[in-house]
C-alpha cells in the first residue's frame, strides 16, 4: 500500500523523485522547493518495500540523500568508491551529483527509509554525523534510528502546521543517533537484531489486531520468552507494552483527526469494552480518550496536554 503526506506532488514530479520498482510505500513531502537561502530543509523523505527486481542506477539527483536499511539485503554502490553489501542497520549518503546504484537481494528484499536534504548546510551536518557523502556504515542496534525515521513520516503526514520543524527537529536528532552509533555487529548480533525488526514490523503493521504476547508470537512462530528477551535487549521494554503504545497512538489519530467515538476508536484498536480501552489510553497519554474527542469537537480550551 502506498500512502503519501497531504501535499501530495504531481504524477511527473513523483517519477522524477521515487523510485519504481515498491511494494509498499509511505512518503511525505515537507518543502520540495526550499528556499536556496535556507541552512538545510528536509525536502521529501519515506519508507519503502522494495521489489525482488529494484534498482535503482543514476548519475544525480535534486538532494542530497540519507538511506537507512531495516530489513532485508543488497548492494549499493556511491560514486567511485567500491560495493558495499548492506543490511538491517546500514546507513549511507549521497550528494546531488554523486552516482547512485542500489540493487536489492531478490530473496530478501530490502525495507528502507531515506530523507533528501537541500541546504548551504546539508554537507558540514552529515560531516558532523560521521555520515559524509559517500561514506556506508552499519550498527549493532538499529531501533533507535528506526523509532525517529518512524516518527519523521509520522509528523510529516500529518495537517500540523509545525509538521516541517518537528520533522526538520527529528532528522537532526537521528543524526546525532548515527553519529553515536559506532559499534559494529557481530553474526549472532545480527540474527538478533534481524529478529526483532522482524517482531516489531509485525507489530507496526498489525497493531490493531494483534492483543496479546501469545498472538505476536504465534504470528512470529517464536516462543514468546524469545520475543521477550529481543524487545528488553533492543528496544528497553516488553513487547506487550511497545504494542499498547501502539494501539494508543492509532486511538488517539483517529479521536484527533476524525472525531471517532470513543467505542468506535476502542473496537478499530482491538478492544472490546470501552472502559479498559478508556483506563489505557490515560495511562498511555494522560487524558482520558473523552477529552481528546471533545477539545477536537469544540476547540475551547486548546488540545489536552499528552504525556509521552
Amino acid at each position: 500500500m502506498r500512502t503519501t503526506s497531504p501535499f501530495d506532488p504531481s504524477p511527473a514530479v513523483r517519477k522524477r523523485l521515487l523510485a519504481t520498482r515498491i511494494t509498499g510505500s509511505r512518503y511525505i513531502f515537507p518543502n520540495l522547493a526550499p528556499s536556496p537561502d535556507a541552512e538545510w530543509e528536509l525536502a521529501l523523505g519515506g519508507r519503502e518495500e522494495c521489489a525482488s527486481d529494484y534498482l535503482v542506477s543514476r548519475d544525480r539527483y535534486p538532494f542530497h540523500v540519507v538511506e537507512y536499511v531495516a530489513a532485508g539485503s543488497g548492494k549499493v554502490r556511491l560514486g567511485r568508491g567500491r560495493e558495499h553489501e548492506i543490511g538491517p542497520g546500514s546507513v549511507f549518503s549521497y550528494a546531488p551529483d554523486m552516482k547512485c546504484w542500489m540493487r536489492t537481494d531478490p530473496a530478501k528484499p530490502l525495507t528502507k527509509f531515506f530523507f533528501a536534504l537541500a541546504g548551504s548546510g546539508v554537507a558540514k551536518r552529515l560531516s558532523e554525523a560521521r555520515l559524509p557523502a559517500g561514506a556506508v556504515r552499519r550498527f549493532v542496534v538499529p531501533s533507535e534510528v528506526i523509532t525517529i525515521a518512524e516518527d519523521i513520516i509520522h509528523e510529516g503526514q500529518r495537517h500540523s502546521t509545525h509538521a516541517k520543524a518537528i520533522c526538520l527537529k527529528l532528522v537532526e536528532l537521528m543524526l546525532l543517533k548515527v553519529a553515536g552509533g559506532t559499534r559494529r555487529a557481530g553474526k549472532g548480533d545480527e540474527r538478533a537484531r534481524e529478529n526483532f525488526l522482524r517482531c516489531r514490523a509485525l507489530i507496526e503493521a498489525h497493531a490493531d489486531s494483534l492483543c496479546s504476547l501469545g498472538d505476536i508470537s504465534s504470528a512470529l512462530e517464536m516462543d514468546g520468552a524469545s520475543v521477550c528477551r529481543l524487545f528488553r535487549r533492543f528496544q528497553g521494554t516488553s513487547p506487550y507494552q511497545y504494542l499498547l503504545r501502539r494501539k494508543m497512538a492509532l486511538a488517539a489519530e483517529h479521536l484527533v483527526e476524525s472525531c471517532t467515538l470513543v467505542r468506535i476508536a476502542a473496537e478499530r484498536v482491538g478492544f472490546a469494552d470501552p472502559y479498559h480501552f478508556a483506563r489505557c489510553f490515560k495511562k498511555v497519554h494522560g487524558v482520558t480518550p473523552s477529552e481528546v474527542r471533545r477539545y477536537r469537537t469544540n476547540h475551547l480550551e486548546g488540545p489536552p496536554k499528552m504525556t509521552q
